[in-house]
Formats: structure tokens, sequence, C-alpha cells
């Protein structure tokens, strides 16, 4: 017990601390961040992971909110930016009391009269955050379900299905997307959504090697998407 007590505060001050480290030459000195020493390469993988998920996130909020200005009007923020701004506060905002693939559903409610960018990025961002166990930085203690990533590579798909034909009863789309342009469809959503699915699959799919597990695979048809548990 005494043991695993120093051990773990030996890491805590690895977590809290950042060393100054000389140069081969003795006359400078380049930081040098122990956090790095509490991490797994599967950590810093999944690290970076995350980050280039956000970003690519973020990038779809830009896209959808130019497409659907509409949207981001209806709150009282002055610009775009901050209604970008807003969905990536941490943690992700809830809409409506509701989080993860309640949220995506919302945005495509007919009832519905709020940002609807808001609730499908928000949703989206807090879904896959479930799926890495609430995390945003790995330690090594920490550990991620293969499965669980890979539902939520699963459930990007169903999201992305729905922006394109989920409609209303007018027959308008809930949101403007991929819309054919003057020469040709605009095939940048699909691409971004592709970097996210991809992703996501291969973190799913280092995680499941390092553990050795199988991922049990999902195959579902357009005519019954549904959202996977994460």
């Amino acid at each position: 017990m005494q043991n695993r007590f120093f051990l773990l505060l030996f890491l805590a001050l690895l977590l809290s601390a950042c060393a100054q480290v000389p140069d081969q030459k003795g006359y400078h000195y380049e930081y040098f961040n122990l956090n790095a020493m509490a991490k797994t390469d599967i950590d810093m993988v999944a690290d970076t992971h995350v980050k280039q998920t956000i970003k690519h996130l973020r990038l779809l909020a830009i896209k959808l909110y130019k497409r659907n200005p509409r949207e981001w009007k209806k709150t009282n923020l002055k610009s775009r930016e901050a209604a970008v701004a807003r969905i990536f506060k941490q943690p992700f905002p809830t809409v409506n009391g509701k989080s993860s693939v309640d949220s995506i559903r919302l945005a495509f409610n007919e009832q519905y009269q709020g940002d609807r960018v808001l609730a499908y990025v928000s949703g989206l961002a807090s879904m896959l955050t479930l799926s890495y166990n609430g995390k945003s930085q790995f330690y090594l203690f920490d550990s991620l379900d293969a499965q669980k990533v890979y539902n939520g590579a699963r459930n990007i798909e169903v999201a992305s299905w729905l922006l394109q034909t989920k409609r209303k009863q007018n027959g308008e789309l809930f949101l403007l997307s991929s819309g054919k342009g003057l020469s040709a469809t605009n095939r940048s959503y699909d691409r971004l959504f592709g970097k996210l699915i991809g992703q996501q699959d291969l973190l799913a799919l280092v995680i499941a090697t390092k553990n050795h597990r199988t991922i049990k695979n999902v195959f579902q048809s357009a005519a019954r998407f549904v959202f996977l548990p994460v």
C-alpha cells in the first residue's frame, strides 16, 4: 500500500512538472515536458487523434454555419466565430439538456427551433468523447475500448447520412451541406467525414491490436441506419 502511494505521488509530480534539460554543449536549455514520461506510445497516438478530431469538427461547424447562417443568427451571439467558439467550450455544451446522439437527433427534430448546427456538432463531439471514456488526454493507467471507438466511427456515418438526407415536412433539408454547385457537387463534406471516420477506425484497430481483442464489425443498410452504444 505504501509503495503504491509513493508511485502515485511520483506520477503526480511528473504530470505537474516541466524540467529544463541542458543541450549537448551545456550552454542552452531546452524544455522537456515530463508529462510524456507518464504516457505510452498508444496514449500519445490517442492524444493526437483527439486533437485532429476536434480540428475536423471545428472545420465542420465553420462550413455548416457558412451554408446555414440563419442557425447562428438564432442566438444572441454577434458573429459566426463566436457561435463556433461556443460549441468547443469544455465540456461540450448540452442542447435542451441533450448530448451525444440525442443532441444529433435534436438537430433533425421539426419541433426544435434552436441552433441546429450547435445541436449537431456538439452532439458529435460529446458522442466521440464518450467513445474515449470521457477523456481528452491519456496516461499510463488509462484504457480505451476498441469496440466503443469503432462504434463511434459508425455513428459518424449515421450522422453524415442524416445531414445529407433528412428533410422537413415541406421537403427542405434541415441543414444544407453537400448541395450541387454551378458545375459540380461539393464533396468537401464527404472528405471531411471520411477523415473523421478513417481516424476513428484506425484508432480502434490500434487499440484492438494492442489489447489482443477482436472488434465486432457492424454493417448497416441505409434503410435502417441506427446509432450504436458508446
